[in-house]
């Protein structure tokens, strides 16, 4: 796996409108988040740029009625689906993009795969329930996107980290728990923004692993 790609490698290409309005460095070499390589629903889903906080935010209710009638089915647009738990996953992804946290949470905690726990621990770190989210990250382990983020953290930080945010210009491997201890100080801070924009990456990449992964694409 390429240093920049995505997990799978795929669904992460070319230039993306959703990107604008996303402080990434103006020197990158992370491969854009597109989400028209997701099939018209999801993409219309996401079309609207959002860089989501930290913490739970505010729902956004001109997409309410349609996450609500939103299927696997209809999100993956009839592509043969390879794996459920994957797909409920995109969905969980979906809803929690939108920051609404408790419809993400109802799906999520019935994923017993460790992706579901992923996706999971994200929802309770941004409650804010930092114990919960480390104890939903445990039952992580080592995640697939987890050294795709802690490369791409590396070069989000670049320049614009000090102190306790130093650790993701030098880890070697993702560390979720220093990453949730990170979000719990900056939270307020000046450190909010760049949280955010690693925050952002990490939905990114464990979206398009997801998306793949329920479609039995490696």
């Amino acid at each position: 796996m390429g240093a920049r790609r995505a997990p799978a490698g795929a669904a992460l290409a070319g230039a993306s409108d959703f990107n604008k309005g996303i402080n990434r460095p103006k020197t990158t070499t992370m491969t854009p988040f597109q989400p028209s390589s997701y099939g018209p629903v999801i993409a219309s889903i996401l079309g609207e740029s959002r860089l989501m906080p930290l913490g739970p935010g505010n729902s956004n209710m001109k997409v309410k009625s349609q996450l609500q009638a939103l299927t696997v089915e209809q999100a993956f647009g009839g592509q043969a689906i390879q794996d459920q738990d994957m797909a409920k996953c995109c969905l969980a992804g979906l809803w929690l993009y939108h920051d609404f946290l408790d419809e993400s949470h109802t799906l999520s905690q019935e994923i017993h795969p460790n992706t579901g726990s992923y996706w999971h621990g994200i929802m309770h770190r941004r409650e804010p329930d930092y114990a919960n989210a480390k104890y939903w990250f445990r039952r992580v382990g080592d995640h697939p996107v987890f050294r795709a983020l802690a490369v791409d953290a590396k070069e989000i930080a670049a320049g614009d980290s000090a102190g306790s945010a130093k650790f993701l210009t030098r880890q070697s491997s993702w560390d979720p728990f220093a990453f949730i201890d990170l979000c719990e100080e900056a939270t307020g801070s000046p450190l909010e923004m760049l949280c955010r924009q690693v925050q952002q990456r990490e939905w990114e990449l464990l979206f398009d692993f997801s998306y793949l992964q329920a479609l039995g694409r490696e």
